[in-house]
């Protein structure tokens, strides 16, 4: 593999002006602030919880492009590619490594709900015409489809696609994913409020949407839980950020939470795009709650 991930990899809010244009230089400070001040491992952009899905062409590249550039290789920059047909995601896919992206994340495509051997082949095309680093990204809440292990013990023998983000929420799958896979298929968490048991059983990463607003004690979490192996320390930090990872699961608002998170903390990213809304004043005033406990 050309370049080794691992840690706490944040997935970008996209931030939105008043009149629903890419803020620029909220993404930007953004971008600053995680990589600076809270060590983050890696940064995502174009991903779910950057509203891949309500973003244009130009804006998905224009995005892209911005994050690589501030980043400007500080931290690894894995890319969201994701889309509907195999034709647009290896258009993305190549984009993202001819502009210097160290890797992509792809979600199978979505509403159409291939089969394994539709979606082997996906995948396959992709590592056939891009030759950069790919986290398989296993969402069958999103996606509608669920890639069981011994699917991905296939696709990990293309060199390229070396990595997944496993959000079943099944624990069994980490264990039987390292029994088929080895190394060659490292996985990422992709449950906030499974994260320090996915470490315990052997993660080496995490792809985090409440690391936009917690990014510090992210990184202290996966440092006591997956590199330090200090159980008792990380539990007892784990306890205290449980009831905001709960929040985020039980309402599956991950965007509208995480823009509601910055807002509070005076970084303001604007609301989502519609139809998606602003979350509701209990889950908000409750957020507030959950910050203001962990003294953010």
């Amino acid at each position: 593999m050309s370049k080794k991930f691992e840690g706490v990899y944040a997935v970008l809010c996209t931030p939105f002006t008043k009149d629903d244009k890419v803020d620029e230089t909220a993404l930007r400070k953004h971008v600053r602030f995680l990589v600076d001040e809270g060590k983050i491992h890696g940064i995502i952009p174009n991903g779910s919880t950057g509203e891949f899905t309500a973003l244009s062409e130009a804006e998905r590249k224009e995005i892209a492009d911005i994050v690589i550039d501030e980043v400007a290789g500080k931290v690894p920059v894995v890319v969201g590619t994701a889309s509907v047909s195999t034709k647009e995601t290896v258009m993305y896919t190549q984009y993202a490594a001819s502009g210097g992206a160290d890797g992509v994340m792809i979600v199978p495509p979505y509403y159409c709900h291939p089969n394994e051997k539709e979606i082997f082949g996906h995948y396959k095309t992709i590592a056939e015409h891009s030759d950069i680093e790919v986290i398989v990204y296993n969402n069958p809440s999103t996606s509608g489809v669920d890639m069981q292990p011994e699917l991905l013990a296939r696709l990990a023998e293309f060199e390229r696609l070396s990595y997944v983000k496993e959000s079943s929420g099944d624990m069994t799958r980490v264990a039987e994913i390292q029994r088929l896979c080895g190394d060659k298929m490292r996985v990422f968490c992709g449950c906030d409020n499974l994260s320090l048991e996915m470490f315990i059983m052997g993660a080496v990463g995490w792809v985090a949407p409440v690391a936009n607003i917690i990014p510090q004690l992210c990184v202290e979490l996966y440092e006591l839980g997956a590199v330090k192996k200090d159980i008792e320390k990380a539990r007892e930090l784990y306890f205290k950020l449980l009831p905001l990872f709960t929040l985020f699961e039980t309402t599956g608002q991950y965007i509208q939470l995480s823009k509601a998170g910055l807002e509070i903390l005076g970084r303001p990213f604007g609301i989502p795009r519609k139809p998606l809304l602003p979350p509701a004043d209990e889950h908000k005033q409750r957020l507030k709650e959950i910050l203001t406990t962990l003294s953010m």
